[in-house]
């Protein structure tokens, strides 16, 4: 008896203690610090960072597509992206907050955690609402080539960003609503982007390419504008991981697609930063005065090579690459204060071509826009990262 009753306290313990691990492990995870972080500082996601009115936004929707899928540890986690996705979508399927008709392709982003919610809620307005998304890329306009211009205010122009805006979404949109024709154009996308920015002494992609060659920002004779941004690289990347979860093993251009990848990433870890291990904002010229270690492209290239090395996209050899770079980037970039929130700094706030004030694109121009710290565009795809690693 008095050996049953042991054996049974011996179990007893190491199952709390089993479970204390588990419990702090989860609580350990980098992606947990962070959404916690996020969650701490702001209760609503749609005033996040300073926001002073809730918009249909790629970054804050990103952000909160990344912190819903920690769900599975705790509800509070896609509770944070359901409570703004309930008060952008209305019963009918509409989102007064959009636009189709400014032609915008940022505005496509969004409409990924229709999907989502859809899944986790069954409420059919999210349902109701994708196919206006579909009909905005159905009139997108786009260049004689067939690329999907950036907005209906750039013409003719289109900017590596617009790849993971877009793309992602029509790829879902193909496979789950039984419409395979997009996958075709999502492959267009790809390729087309890629052979119009692409420097091919580096291997390293421009931000943009205006067809027309009108832009003052553009080359002459190549249209294509003068810097490699780490970030719209990192835009190219992530969207080629995410759309190849849709895509049939079977396309036609599947294959071309994995070899831009590998292509692309082989590119971009020539130019890492042999001393911080991460990357720079103006990613070929390390050394230059101004320039500056950049945490949201560092973080979106560690997500496609974790990604695309689990997936058999890329070499093995690149999930010790992201591993790596995993943390540098933490010890470069990551910050905690005094009560354990923690923060990411150095990600540049925004970069465009155009417009007005003009954006010329200059080596200049990307060096002195604002730096921001926990700026969605960094912390979403660190999240995305950390989770991609198990970190």
């Amino acid at each position: 008896m008095k050996l049953t009753v042991c054996l049974f306290a011996i179990a007893l313990l190491l199952s709390c203690n089993t479970t204390t691990k588990k419990v702090e492990k989860k609580e350990d995870k980098w992606s947990v610090k962070m959404a916690n972080s996020v969650l701490e500082r702001y209760d609503t996601l749609g005033y996040y960072n300073g926001r002073t009115r809730i918009g249909w936004s790629y970054d804050i929707a990103m952000l909160g597509m990344a912190i819903d899928k920690l769900g599975d540890i705790d509800k509070k986690y896609s509770d944070y992206l359901s409570t703004y996705m309930d008060g952008m979508v209305m019963e009918d399927g509409s989102v007064p907050r959009y636009r189709l008709d400014k032609f915008n392709i940022d505005l496509i982003n969004p409409a990924k955690a229709l999907f989502t919610e859809y899944k986790e809620t069954r409420n059919k307005k999210y349902k109701k609402a994708i196919p206006q998304f579909v009909e905005q890329m159905k009139q997108h306009p786009k260049t004689q080539t067939g690329g999907f211009w950036h907005k209906k205010v750039y013409p003719n122009q289109m900017w590596l960003d617009g790849l993971y805006m877009g793309s992602p979404f029509l790829a879902q949109y193909a496979k789950e609503f039984n419409a395979p024709e997009w996958f075709d154009v999502v492959a267009k996308q790809i390729t087309l982007v890629y052979e119009k920015t692409l420097d091919p002494k580096t291997g390293l992609l421009y931000h943009a390419w205006d067809e027309s060659k009108q832009q003052k920002w553009s080359n002459p004779e190549t249209g294509q504008s003068p810097n490699f941004w780490s970030r719209s690289m990192g835009w190219y990347v992530m969207a080629i991981v995410d759309v190849l979860d849709f895509m049939p093993e079977d396309h036609p251009q599947r294959a071309e697609i994995i070899s831009i990848l590998q292509k692309t990433c082989d590119a971009l870890m020539k130019v890492q930063d042999p001393e911080s291990g991460v990357w720079y904002q103006v990613l070929d010229q390390g050394n230059r005065e101004g320039n500056y270690l950049e945490g949201s492209g560092t973080a979106m290239y560690i997500y496609a090579f974790a990604k695309g090395a689990k997936n058999g996209y890329l070499d093995k050899s690149y999930l010790d690459k992201a591993n790596t770079a995993f943390d540098n980037m933490i010890k470069e970039f990551i910050k905690n204060d005094e009560n354990g929130i923690i923060s990411m700094v150095n990600i540049c706030g925004a970069c465009g071509l155009g417009g007005n004030p003009y954006r010329d694109g200059t080596y200049e121009y990307y060096i002195n826009e604002k730096i921001v710290t926990n700026d969605c565009k960094g912390v979403a795809p660190f999240i995305f990262a950390a989770i991609e690693l198990d970190r």
